[in-house]
């Protein structure tokens, strides 16, 4: 028995593949752009009262988010996403090569599960509704708990702009699980927890006919600060820690997690300075401020840690650093490298000699970052981190992703499901889309973007 809501949404999804043309997709998403920025004001109040998050941060979301659906706009228009290509026909080749032409083509209804962290830029009109729909799929949203009405009011706005089918939004765990397994949904994007998120993709896996399932699950993200860069400005790399891992209450996918800082050099004694002024924040639910406590209390009770509080405030989460040594971390790397969502990291003090040993024990992440010295060789330092990393940065601090054509959100297990996408930037469109090829086609099959004469002047590939 299917659920009549789910059951309603991919139906009418389903009813709304004509062919539709890709300015007439960059239309609709300027046009929603403009209804979110319209209605702003109403937008981030539910926001601030639903997810205790400031409205200066707030308002700056929905800023990004209307900036990402013009983004994804362009993307469509300039249509070098569809990796169009045409081979002549050649009869000298062996064996004989006929008229070949291939594109990109949109793959079908799309399910897409939204974040708590980000209820604007990663939920209801998010990233990957955006890219969705720039390719050419019609979108049904599983709504986050964590902030329904907000939902439902982002959601009216979409109904509003967009022609019947082409979005819709359903709440609730039931009808998540229905939405994974309904034979008319064709892919599926989520941002959330490991454990939600692979719950999820064994139920997309294990369908009669499986779906490809993009998740964006844990991510540790470790930081590595050189002897030459603590030497060089370790107060400051302490306070930058300390500003990174505490924003909009640790509640980011990229927060830095865990930090390896040459032992000696003073940098978690800037961490603790730094650490003093931090404020307290609240989280967005009651399930995380509790697993928040319960993840402090474990690194408290942990013989190889010492655990370092900021200022205590009632009802608040309060940020906290862990520190610990190499050889605690290299003995038992698990206890250290699992997500915690919140105001924490972990401060691992090493030796030269054990950074071998602690990089082979890294796991994959969305990012990974090196703090150098100036004009200090890091090369061999930046081959180790390439393989476990799905953005490499300098002498910064991952917390930021902008939103460009060479943006990279994505890393190998347990970062995300499916380590060659992305779910920020252009080629987030890949997701939605599938291969189709025409051999010895007549042009009025062909799309007008294989069609003879490149009547619509898209990028494509001849020989």
């Amino acid at each position: 028995m299917g659920d009549p809501i789910v059951d309603a949404a991919t139906a009418a999804a389903a009813a709304a593949l004509l062919p539709t043309t890709r300015d007439q997709r960059a239309a609709w998403l300027e046009r929603l752009a403009a209804a979110l920025e319209a209605d702003r004001a109403t937008l981030v109040a539910l926001a601030a009262e639903e997810t205790h998050l400031s409205e200066a941060r707030l308002d700056g979301e929905v800023t990004r988010t209307a900036a990402q659906l013009r983004f994804f706009a362009g993307v469509a228009r300039e249509g070098a996403y569809l990796e169009a290509a045409i081979d002549s026909p050649d009869p000298a080749l062996i064996p004989p090569r006929p008229d070949l032409r291939r594109m990109l083509r949109p793959i079908g209804p799309v399910a897409v599960y939204t974040a708590s962290n980000f209820p604007f830029a990663f939920s209801v009109l998010g990233n990957d509704t955006a890219s969705a729909l720039a390719a050419g799929c019609p979108v049904i949203v599983k709504a986050h708990p964590g902030h329904p009405r907000l939902s439902r009011r982002t959601a009216e706005l979409a109904l509003d702009v967009l022609p019947n089918g082409w979005f819709a939004l359903v709440e609730g765990m039931e009808a998540g699980v229905a939405l994974v397994q309904h034979p008319a949904v064709r892919a599926a994007g989520f941002t959330g927890s490991e454990r939600g998120g692979r719950a999820l993709f064994d139920l997309a896996a294990s369908r009669p006919d499986p779906i490809p399932f993009y998740g964006e699950l844990g991510s540790i993200n470790p930081v590595i600060v050189t002897r030459a860069a603590a030497r060089e400005r370790g107060a400051d790399i302490g306070a930058g820690l300390v500003g990174s891992f505490t924003r909009d209450a640790g509640q980011y996918c990229t927060k830095p997690g865990l930090v390896f800082a040459p032992s000696g050099e003073g940098v978690d004694d800037a961490v603790a300075a730094a650490l003093g002024s931090a404020p307290a924040s609240r989280q967005l639910t009651d399930g995380m401020s509790a697993a928040y406590a319960e993840a402090i209390e474990l690194f408290g009770a942990d013989d190889d840690a010492t655990v370092l509080l900021g200022i205590d405030h009632p009802g608040a989460s309060v940020p906290a650093v862990v520190l610990t040594d190499a050889a605690a971390f290299i003995a038992g790397p698990d206890r250290f490298l699992q997500e915690r969502f919140g105001p924490v990291t972990v401060v691992v003090s090493y030796r030269d000699e054990e950074l071998p040993a602690v990089l082979a024990a890294l796991q994959p992440s969305l990012t990974a970052t090196i703090h150098r010295g100036a004009g200090e060789d890091v090369t061999a330092l930046a081959a180790a981190l390439t393989p476990i990393a799905g953005r490499l940065l300098f002498d910064g601090w991952p917390t930021g992703v902008a939103i460009g054509w060479a943006q990279h959100h994505g890393g190998s297990w347990p970062a995300t499901t499916a380590s060659i996408h992305t779910s920020v930037g252009a080629t987030a469109i890949r997701r939605w889309l599938t291969p189709i090829a025409y051999q010895d086609a007549p042009q009025d099959v062909l799309p007008p973007e294989l069609r003879d004469g490149n009547p619509l002047a898209v990028p494509r590939r001849e020989s």
